[in-house]
C-alpha cells in the first residue's frame, strides 16, 4: 500500500510540473505566500520579450476568507492564463476584484484571463489612468508588447478597469482592507500605491524597481518619485510602516532593502542633471560621469538603455523648475 502511495505521489507531482508555468532557462514560475495572507509571483527581471513571453511584473493576490482580491495580473492574456493556473493550484477561492497600479500594459493586460472566468469582479484603478488607456494608451502598449514579445494574440478586446479609486480611498473586500495612495506625479500620473491593513505590505507599482530600470514619459517625474520614496521611508503623507514591500518589477523585501537602491539611483541621476544644467552642459555630456557613479547599476537590466533617457527627464525638470 505505501508502494502505490507512494508511486500516485509521485505521478501527481509530475502531471502538476508538466502544467507548471515554466519559460525555459528562466526556469518556472507559482504563487509563494509571502506575508500572511498575500501571494506574489515574481516575474523575471527583464524587458518583455519573447523568451519571457511578455511576463516580467509581480502579480500577486490577498487571500480573503471566501476570496481573492488580485492586484497587477500580468501583460497579456496568454501569460494571464498560465497565471491563472497557477493560482487555481493554490485555492479555489474565486477573485471578488483586481487593483490596478497604473496604465503600463505590461500590469493590467491579463486581467482578462481572470475576468473571463470570474466576469462579477470588479477591476479598480485611478480615473487617470481608466482615461489614458481608454484614450489610446492601451493600444501604444500593446503595441510595444506586441513588438517585444510577440504574444499578444487574444488580448483585446482590453480588460478595462470599470470602478475608479483615488487617494485617500479605502476599499475593504471580504474583511481585508486596502488603502489607497495617489502620488500626483512619480513613475506617471495614473499611478496608485496599495496599502494592505490587514497584513501591512505596500505595493508602490513601478515607482519602485529593484534590478531592472524602466522607461519614463512625459508625465513621469524624477523629482516625484523620490519624494514619493523620502515620503515612504520616513512615513510621510500617510504611509507607515510595512512589513512587506512589494516593487512593480524586482524581489519584495524589508524596507531599506527594497527601497534603497532604487532612490539612490535617481538621486545620483538628478545630481547630474542638475551639474549639467548648472554648467551649461546638456544631458549626454554629463552622461559618462553620471554612468562612473552608478557602477552599482551595470547588471541592471536595462541599463545601458536607460540611464541616458533618465537623465535627458531629470535635466528638462531641472530646467523647468528654473524656468
Amino acid at each position: 500500500m505505501k508502494t502505490i502511495s507512494t508511486v500516485l505521489s509521485m505521478i501527481i507531482a509530475f502531471s502538476l510540473s508538466l502544467n507548471a508555468f515554466s519559460l525555459g532557462k528562466l526556469g518556472e514560475f507559482k504563487f509563494e505566500k509571502v506575508n500572511q495572507n498575500v501571494w506574489i509571483m515574481h516575474g523575471p527581471v527583464m524587458e518583455p520579450n519573447k523568451e519571457n513571453e511578455g511576463f516580467m511584473n509581480n502579480p500577486s493576490f490577498v487571500e480573503g476568507e471566501h476570496g481573492l482580491i488580485m492586484i497587477d495580473p500580468g501583460g497579456n492574456y496568454n501569460v494571464g492564463k498560465k497565471i491563472f493556473a497557477e493560482l487555481k493550484k493554490v485555492t479555489d477561492k474565486p477573485v471578488i476584484a483586481i487593483l490596478n497600479t497604473h496604465k503600463h500594459g505590461d500590469h493590467w493586460f491579463a486581467g482578462k484571463a481572470i475576468l473571463e472566468h470570474y466576469p462579477k469582479a470588479d477591476s479598480y484603478a485611478h480615473p487617470n489612468m481608466i482615461k489614458v488607456v481608454k484614450e489610446g494608451g492601451a493600444d501604444l502598449w500593446y503595441g510595444i508588447l506586441e513588438r517585444l514579445s510577440g504574444n499578444l494574440k487574444g488580448t483585446k478586446p482590453y480588460p478595462y478597469p470599470n470602478k475608479t479609486v483615488n487617494g485617500g480611498n479605502t476599499l475593504t473586500f471580504d474583511g481585508q482592507i486596502f488603502k489607497i495612495h495617489h502620488p500626483k506625479r512619480a513613475h506617471t500620473d495614473t499611478d496608485i500605491l496599495i496599502e494592505h491593513v490587514n497584513s501591512k505590505t505596500l505595493w508602490l507599482g513601478d515607482n519602485l524597481m529593484k534590478n531592472r530600470l524602466g522607461g519614463m514619459d512625459g508625465s513621469s517625474s524624477v523629482y516625484g518619485n523620490i519624494e514619493l520614496l523620502e515620503n515612504i521611508i520616513n512615513q510621510k503623507d500617510g504611509y507607515g510602516k510595512y512589513n512587506l514591500y512589494v516593487p512593480g518589477h524586482g524581489p519584495s523585501g524589508k524596507m531599506h532593502e527594497t527601497i534603497d537602491p532604487f532612490l539612490n539611483y535617481f538621486k545620483i541621476i538628478l545630481k547630474y542633471a542638475k551639474e549639467a544644467y548648472d554648467n551649461d552642459m546638456e544631458s549626454y555630456e554629463i552622461k559618462p560621469k553620471a554612468v562612473k557613479e552608478l557602477k552599482d547599476y551595470y547588471d541592471w537590466d536595462a541599463f545601458d538603455g536607460q540611464v541616458g533617457k533618465h537623465l535627458m527627464r531629470a535635466f528638462s525638470e531641472v530646467e523647468l523648475k528654473d524656468i
